[in-house]
């Protein structure tokens, strides 16, 4: 099974394969792109919108290249229904995959973030997604995207504060990652919270994203088209490389 990431972003190294490597099996390999064209991080519906060209190319480059799922690397799964309207490759954002995880896991869950600005945003996507009921709150720590990788021990710090208040002042029962970023940091979040005496899931929503895929592959299932149609054939001015992958698939 061959899955892609698109990291929907222009900063590189930001993510590596790397980063996943331990997801990855003789049954399973993962392969990555950026965007070319879109803002360094992504922290705000700005950000978001920004990229969305970028993520439609890189959706019908892997489609073309054979991937079996794609998943966006990034929680607020910007382009993602975009990508689906493009592709019949299943089409994957780890906001709704982690979220709906959570809502399985636990009563209510709660969302650790990045910054004050994707609050709104995150908690906006759960109600969209259908588990806003379930949502006890979202939690920011203050840290910018690209700052995350510089202080990984302040991170890891701020993410199991904030973890905390959330299970003992909003009543969260499952807690979930809120960026992309914090890939890896699930185990250490768990055994504080375990040491305070709450045995909850914590979930880390690409390894999550990972795992939904492979599965949906394996039911043979994929997104509806009846929901995502694709756009009807009309002149588009001003992305010359989604026009360029439009007519490549017309060849």
């Amino acid at each position: 099974m061959h899955i892609h990431l698109i990291t929907p972003i222009i900063t590189k190294g930001l993510r590596t394969l790397d980063d996943v490597s331990q997801l990855m099996s003789d049954e399973l390999s993962i392969t990555q792109s950026l965007i070319e064209t879109g803002p360094a991080s992504i922290e705000c519906e700005f950000d978001e919108a920004m990229s969305v060209p970028g993520i439609v190319v890189e959706a019908i480059k892997a489609e073309r290249a054979g991937c079996d799922a794609i998943i966006i690397d990034c929680m607020g799964d910007p382009g993602m229904k975009v990508a689906r309207e493009m592709v019949s490759t299943p089409v994957l954002g780890p906001a709704e995959t982690s979220m709906h995880v959570a809502a399985m896991l636990g009563h209510r869950f709660s969302v650790v973030t990045v910054l004050d600005a994707v609050v709104p945003m995150l908690e906006n996507l759960a109600t969209v997604y259908g588990v806003g009921g379930k949502l006890a709150s979202v939690r920011s720590i203050g840290i910018p995207v690209l700052e995350i990788e510089a202080a990984p021990e302040r991170v890891s710090d701020e993410l199991i504060k904030a973890s905390l208040e959330a299970v003992e002042q909003d009543g969260a029962h499952a807690i979930v990652l809120g960026c992309t970023g914090f890939l890896g940091c699930a185990d250490a979040i768990s055994a504080a919270l375990n040491a305070k005496g709450y045995d909850l899931p914590v979930i880390d929503p690409i390894p999550a994203t990972v795992c939904m895929a492979a599965g949906i592959v394996r039911a043979g299932l994929t997104h509806s088209k009846r929901t995502y149609a694709p756009p009807r054939s009309k002149e588009l001015a001003g992305y010359p490389a989604i026009t360029e992958e439009l007519q490549g698939d017309r060849t």
